[in-house]
């Protein structure tokens, strides 16, 4: 399995950018896919999650309403949309996918997640 994420940028505060992560090796029908960010200096952090088929998102508390976490089937790419971004969600963004069966309370664990792909930066900035 390998991911292969991108659509970072840089965006003024309130902007949007949507990033994407093209998933290769297995099909996305039946999956957990994460995204997750991390700063210098600091543990990489949970941004969103869900499980396909029929599960809800679960998002951090610092993005919700703002992100969204979506698929593309047909092009086996899971996409994290971000919308009225503020300078705090200046980070390096990783998507990654759990191999396991996860239940929702573990979605914001970076341990279950196997697999990750190389980040794209994101920074926030006027």
């Amino acid at each position: 399995v390998q991911l292969q994420a991108s659509g970072g940028g840089v965006v003024h505060p309130g902007g949007s950018l949507t990033l994407s992560c093209v998933v290769s090796g297995r099909t996305l029908s039946r999956s957990v896919m994460g995204w997750f960010r991390q700063v210098p200096g600091k543990e990489r952090e949970f941004v969103a999650a869900r499980r396909w088929p029929g599960g809800s998102a679960v998002y951090a508390d610092s993005v919700m309403g703002r992100f969204t976490i979506s698929r593309d089937l047909a092009k086996n790419t899971v996409y994290l949309q971000m919308s009225s971004l503020k300078a705090e969600d200046t980070a390096v963004y990783y998507c990654a996918a759990a191999e396991k069966s996860l239940i929702t309370s573990q979605f914001r664990r970076v341990v279950n997640y196997e697999t990750w792909g190389q980040g794209t930066q994101v920074t926030v900035s006027s």
